[in-house]
């Protein structure tokens, strides 16, 4: 009897297209982290954080997966694995979130905003790496976990995967 082999946690990074300087080197850090630790990374597929959280994790020998908003998988940044095309420009934010286990949001701006709300919407954590800060009618709202650097932001969406993933366990049961 032959067991299937585990998929690894895929972690969802989000942020900016055209992204100041240290975010991307945010990014990088984030997807050699991720790497490091056995997770897999999607994202948007294309420049920005995007290639530099892809270029940090095939670094470290990690598996990209890059949901892109046209329909040529030629258009992907030279470090996604796996380009998905999706034809949905901007609505393919919500299969970006929904293929993780949680979502790291650095730095970003509508699009980012937008990810960071479906994913909150749908009970996936989202931690922030210097992006957006949220409130609802004047009160902040703690629904982004916040992370001091690349290796917090790491450990906090993988514990929160995990998290994740027992309550939905104990749910089936």
């Amino acid at each position: 009897m032959s067991t299937l082999p585990r998929r690894p946690t895929y972690i969802a990074v989000v942020g900016g297209g055209s992204p100041p300087p240290r975010a991307l080197e945010l990014a990088e850090q984030v997807g050699r982290d991720l790497a490091k630790r056995g997770a897999g990374v999607v994202c948007g597929g294309l420049g920005g954080v995007m290639e530099a959280v892809c270029r940090g994790a095939k670094a470290e020998g990690g598996t990209t997966i890059g949901i892109l908003p046209g329909n040529d998988p030629q258009e992907a940044n030279p470090y996604v694995d796996v380009p998905i095309c999706t034809g949905m420009g901007y609505a393919r934010n919500v299969i970006v979130v929904k293929t993780a286990s949680a979502v790291i949001a650095i730095d970003g701006a509508y699009g980012t905003l937008s990810e960071i709300g479906h994913a909150l919407g749908d009970g996936i954590p989202v931690v922030g790496l210097e992006t957006w800060q949220l409130s609802s009618n004047g009160v902040g709202d703690n629904g982004i976990i916040n992370a001091s650097d690349p290796a917090d932001a790491v450990e906090k969406a993988l514990a929160a995967a995990r998290r994740r993933e027992r309550l939905k366990q104990a749910a089936a049961h």
